[in-house]
């Protein structure tokens, strides 16, 4: 403990043994000089006596002090072993705790997987079922075809038997044929309802099954990272998500392109800057990606968390970041390239695993008059939809929320500008998250994808880029 850590009163107490151990030697040494002198000395027995005294009180008064530096040390080795104890039942208390998560989670798994293999197996016997009651039913309709065709039979010999008195046989005959008809069609009515309450049960059974199977992902998932994309790939065709590109060219173009896909039918095939100048517009740089068989304007790109994007409405409108990092390419910019036609968004997502998915809207962006209004129709994509579809979603930030609900302002709890709609929780903008960091409200604020009906994704990186759907009208 005295090497290791700076403790006051260690020195006093290596001074104080050093004392103790010389002061014996000065003592006999003092000691022998007396008896040396002793005949030669006037008064040899007082002088001893004298010297003697003062060598007790200093051997005294050393040890007094030592018994204070060892009060001292004992004192606050004796605090330092209360903070380790403390520490101890601290970290022994949190295992515990977690050791009884994680038994409620592996015990509450093996319980979904049995009521999955139950109901997987009274899936399959009412389909069995199914099955054989759509085979009586087709038996049904053939014979009710063959009794339609006898009752009209019957109609004709009863429409001779107007004109001639039917017999008594032919009377009977016709009265049993009316009730076996009837009691046919009952039989067939009452298994065409059993089909029914049979469908809505298989119905009922499929959903409680997904739902099963969707808790189940959940805790695998959970235990294996609890953000992460299932193991699959799928994206679309030759995705890359490149890491802080910082040797890209900035190109030079003579800025009469109206968007990066104009500069791809042109012939330009690397991904960079470059200048483009939409219709009505000036013109100004942007990052075009050339991938995917053609190019996409980027409008947006974070991939480590270096710029913070809780930014305000003017900055938004006006973009910002660097556009070979992370960046933001601006509202207004946006808005001037999109007007030119129709368009799709595409956006890229990656999560703390590296796996990728993606999906693509049909889209209309406003003017800065709406507020840059966002109405988005989803076509495709490997992950399911996390923004509201065929609704007016208009951009806000903290410092310019029109929609504050309930007098909660969506970007300043959540962090970054976006199209907020009843305070979801997908937010690209938001704060940039690592995996290990803690506390629930931290994640809220994080970059993730948030579907309605199934648990949050933390990502690692976003780009999102639009493409236009038909060139003509630049022409």
């Amino acid at each position: 403990i005295l090497t290791n850590q700076r403790v006051p009163g260690a020195e006093n107490m290596k001074i104080i043994l050093a004392f103790l151990f010389v002061a014996p030697l000065a003592l006999s040494a003092s000691a022998d000089k007396d008896y040396s002198s002793f005949d030669s000395a006037a008064s040899p027995e007082t002088k001893s006596r004298f010297a003697m005294l003062d060598d007790v009180r200093i051997l005294a008064n050393g040890l007094l002090q030592l018994g204070h530096g060892l009060k001292d040390f004992v004192h606050k080795t004796k605090g330092q072993m209360n903070d380790i104890f403390q520490k101890l039942y601290i970290f022994d208390r949190s295992f515990y705790e977690l050791s009884l998560q994680t038994s409620e989670i592996k015990e509450e798994e093996e319980q979904l997987r049995q009521t999955t293999a139950r109901l997987q197996i009274n899936n399959e016997e009412i389909k069995n079922l199914s099955q054989e009651m759509n085979s009586k039913i087709e038996d049904l309709i053939q014979n009710k075809i063959q009794l339609q065709e006898k009752v009209w039979g019957l109609e004709d010999k009863v429409t001779k038997l107007a004109i001639i008195q039917p017999s008594v046989q032919e009377t009977k005959e016709i009265s049993s044929l009316k009730a076996f008809v009837e009691q046919q069609d009952n039989h067939i009515k009452q298994l065409l309802r059993i089909v029914e309450d049979q469908h809505v049960q298989l119905d009922r059974q499929h959903n409680q099954i997904m739902e099963l199977e969707d808790k189940l992902n959940h805790i695998e998932l959970q235990e294996l990272a609890e953000n992460s994309f299932a193991e699959e790939q799928t994206e679309p065709e030759a995705i890359s998500f490149p890491v802080r590109n910082v040797t890209a060219v900035t190109y030079q173009s003579d800025g009469a392109t109206p968007d990066c896909t104009a500069l791809y039918n042109s012939g330009v095939r690397s991904s960079g800057v470059y200048t483009i100048k939409p219709n009505g517009s000036g013109s100004f740089d942007v990052y075009c990606e050339m991938k995917f068989g053609s190019s996409w304007t980027v409008i947006q790109n974070r991939v480590d968390g270096s710029l913070d994007f809780n930014q305000t409405w003017d900055t938004y409108t006006n973009g910002f970041g660097d556009l070979n990092e992370e960046f933001w390419l601006g509202l207004n910019k946006t808005y001037s390239i999109t007007k030119q036609g129709d368009y799709v968004l595409r956006i890229l997502l990656q999560d703390w695993k590296d796996n990728k998915r993606y999906i693509d809207y049909a889209f209309r962006l406003g003017g800065p008059e709406t507020d840059y209004t966002l109405q988005l129709s989803r076509i495709s994509g490997s992950i399911p939809n996390a923004l509201p579809e065929q609704t007016e979603l208009r951009f806000s930030t903290a410092d310019h929320d029109m929609d504050i609900i309930n007098d909660f302002n969506c970007p300043e709890n959540y962090l970054g500008g976006w199209w907020h709609s009843e305070c979801e929780e997908t937010n690209l903008n938001g704060k940039y998250v690592a995996p290990r960091s803690k506390g629930r409200l931290d994640r809220r604020k994080g970059l993730y994808w948030k579907p309605k009906k199934g648990r949050y994704y933390l990502l690692k990186s976003t780009k999102i880029m639009i493409h236009p759907t038909d060139l003509k009208s630049f022409d």
